[in-house]
């Protein structure tokens, strides 16, 4: 009876004991460093072939400010992304068409995008918030964003038609086509 008591406290202290455990990684074992959790970080919250999306924080004593600062950045952020997509369609666009002056088309094309692009983060969408109180009293405040890629494409295609030049050498569903590409590359993670 008492060997019994003693086994079954020995493999209840062991049990217990195995739960309670960490494991550490090696990283963790050789410099002390923690792993950090950033939110939205998930799959919902990345880019993919419907949306750009993008992820910022702000920290501030005032909350508002925080938040301010944490949307600019998501926004800032973004607005990168979409012109560096644009930027790509448009290489790619005019290298696969026989554009008249394909300097002056690119160079207008860029100054579009820019317009396009200042436009649509008016029409930004806030998709997630995660507001922390920091020990000394300050605010992190965590935001995530997103525009839809069919408004970015119509107000670009909007824009376009309304040049007379561009017009020209505009080929609207060759040009969609390289857009969804460039779009479906963003959602596989490639650059």
């Amino acid at each position: 009876m008492k060997t019994q008591l003693l086994v079954l406290t020995t493999v209840g202290l062991l049990a217990f004991t195995a739960c309670k455990s960490k494991k550490k990684t090696p990283i963790q074992q050789e410099t002390g460093a923690k792993e950090i959790s950033v939110p939205f970080s998930s799959k919902e919250y990345r880019t993919d072939e419907n949306y750009f999306r993008a992820k910022q924080v702000g920290k501030s004593p005032d909350l508002a400010t925080a938040k301010k600062i944490a949307f600019q950045n998501a926004k800032s952020e973004m607005a990168g992304n979409i012109q560096a997509m644009i930027k790509r369609v448009t290489d790619q666009y005019t290298n696969q068409r026989t554009v008249g002056n394909a300097q002056e088309f690119e160079n207008k094309f860029e100054e579009l995008a820019r317009e396009v692009v200042n436009l649509q983060l008016s029409n930004v969408k806030e998709i997630g918030e995660k507001i922390f109180k920091e020990p000394d009293g300050s605010y992190t405040y965590w935001i995530a964003i997103e525009a839809g890629k069919k408004e970015v494409f119509e107000r670009l295609d909007q824009k376009i038609s309304n040049d007379a030049k561009l017009r020209l050498d505009y080929d609207k569903k060759k040009f969609e086509e390289i857009f969804n590409a460039e779009m479906k590359k963003l959602a596989e993670g490639q650059p």
